[in-house]
């Protein structure tokens, strides 16, 4: 006979483990709760001839234990102790973004994480009787801890690039509200190979780089786009037509609708649309 005893103190993992052990997918599985004086225990028999198949199923469901019921404690606790200089609602944005990461690779991540919790549980389970929760979460876990780190740390990137994005939209429109315009009309026929100007009168604007002076100064960049933010930054228009010839909105555009707010206008249906539409198909067809 193989037993296990898991000795925990905390009672929304007693019960986790208790309702595991009653749908455990193995014959000749008993388990028992006790409690003493520092633990409480359960303890968990296994009288088959399988033993191997045994320590499998008990090391998934603690695995499943530690993703399911700690990983979120854990990746606070990491983030508290490598990013204490941010402030609590700083601290719950990266744990939110540490949840979009997981959720954006989900089956390939958590496989990972399974097998790394997997083969730890395992190995140590194949040559003790006991194990007490706290401690091998704290101290045999180094390698599932590491990945979690490596989440919290691209969180953080994540949200210092979203915090400095944030920061140039506001010095944008605190620049743009702070200026007199004397253009009334820009058009931007906007495609995801090249955009172009129109002023007013639908007249080609030349947007290249040594027409216009930089009126601004930030590490985000746009690419050919930037020359586009820069003019607009320079004449200031009251009114902003972005004709989307591919029907698509990029960052780009989300940019300007942020920087210029009200003055932008979208649009994917008129005259300068379908002409610069019929265009491109024409090219296309040569």
């Amino acid at each position: 006979m193989k037993s296990i005893c898991i000795k925990t103190n905390n009672s929304k993992l007693l019960k986790y483990l208790l309702n595991e052990f009653k749908y455990i997918e193995l014959k000749n599985v008993y388990f028992s709760e006790n409690e003493f004086k520092l633990y409480k225990n359960v303890i968990i028999h296994y009288s088959g001839d399988n033993e191997p198949l045994f320590l499998s199923k008990l090391s998934s469901i603690l695995c499943f234990l530690v993703i399911d019921e700690l990983e979120e404690d854990l990746l606070k606790r990491l983030i508290l102790q490598n990013y204490f200089y941010f402030e609590s609602l700083e601290r719950e944005k990266i744990l939110s973004i540490c949840f979009n990461i997981m959720a954006d690779d989900f089956c390939e991540l958590f496989d990972k994480k399974f097998k790394l919790l997997y083969d730890i549980f395992y190995e140590f389970l194949s040559s003790h009787k006991s194990i007490i929760l706290s401690g091998f979460v704290n101290f045999r876990i180094k390698k599932y801890l590491l990945l979690l780190d490596d989440i919290v740390n691209e969180a953080v990137n994540s949200f210092v690039i979203e915090q400095e994005y944030l920061e140039f939209i506001s010095l944008l429109k605190l620049y743009i509200n702070s200026q007199d315009s004397e253009c009334e009309l820009v058009h931007i026929v906007f495609s995801s190979s090249e955009s172009v100007l129109l002023d007013k009168n639908k007249n080609l604007i030349n947007i290249q780089d040594d027409i216009f002076k930089a009126k601004y100064l930030s590490d985000i960049t746009f690419s050919s786009n930037d020359y586009i933010l820069n003019s607009l930054l320079t004449l200031l228009p009251k009114k902003i037509y972005i004709h989307l010839i591919n029907d698509y909105i990029d960052e780009f555009v989300n940019t300007l609708q942020l920087v210029f707010e009200n003055r932008v206008t979208l649009c994917t249906d008129c005259n300068i649309c379908n002409l610069y539409k019929n265009k491109r198909s024409m090219i296309k067809k040569l």
